[in-house]
């Protein structure tokens, strides 16, 4: 298995794992084990660890014989390639930020935790993490006899599950 199909599985698993819709499903009426509920932090340490690992893979990766499709001939990124990079970096910032509230004395700012563990920044997160995929791969979905093997691409997955945690997120997070 090649460095950057574990790279892509990799930030699968982590937007997966962030974006998990244990808590806005309990609030919808779905009915959601307690022990999934209570795994919920654990999990999304391990997500933010995966987008550190991939963080650090892709900027070791990230030149224009790996990712190609992402350069210009003059060397300069491509205005999508920009893009995604703009959302994976403010995305990891964001998550950096989250992580670190409560690891830090901002735990104890009730306003603070108020506002990150709000709503309207949650959804604006799950947007940053979004837009990354989806102008990281979208030119490739549309293109299905590119597929390797005819299956979707990963980033494609990925995206689609961020999209029903997105909706899923959008109708029951209070």
């Amino acid at each position: 298995m090649s460095t950057e199909t574990k790279k892509a599985q990799n930030s699968a698993g982590s937007i997966i794992l962030i974006v998990l819709i244990f808590g806005p499903l309990h609030s919808l009426g779905v009915k959601v084990p307690q022990g999934w509920l209570n795994a919920r932090k654990a999990l999304g340490m391990t997500g933010f660890l995966l987008v550190l690992i991939h963080s650090l893979m892709s900027f070791m990766l990230f030149s224009p014989n790996v990712y190609g499709k992402f350069f210009q001939t003059d060397g300069t990124l491509t205005l999508l390639a920009g893009l995604s990079m703009l959302g994976g970096v403010l995305a990891f910032v964001v998550l950096w930020a989250y992580n670190l509230s409560f690891q830090t004395h901002l735990r104890e700012d009730k306003a603070f935790i108020q506002f990150i563990t709000s709503r309207r920044f949650m959804l604006v997160a799950m947007i940053l993490g979004g837009a990354h995929l989806f102008f990281m791969g979208y030119e490739g979905w549309l293109n299905p006899s590119g597929w390797h093997g005819g299956i979707p691409p990963v980033s494609l997955v990925a995206f689609a599950f961020f999209v029903a945690a997105y909706v899923v997120n959008l109708l029951g997070r209070e």
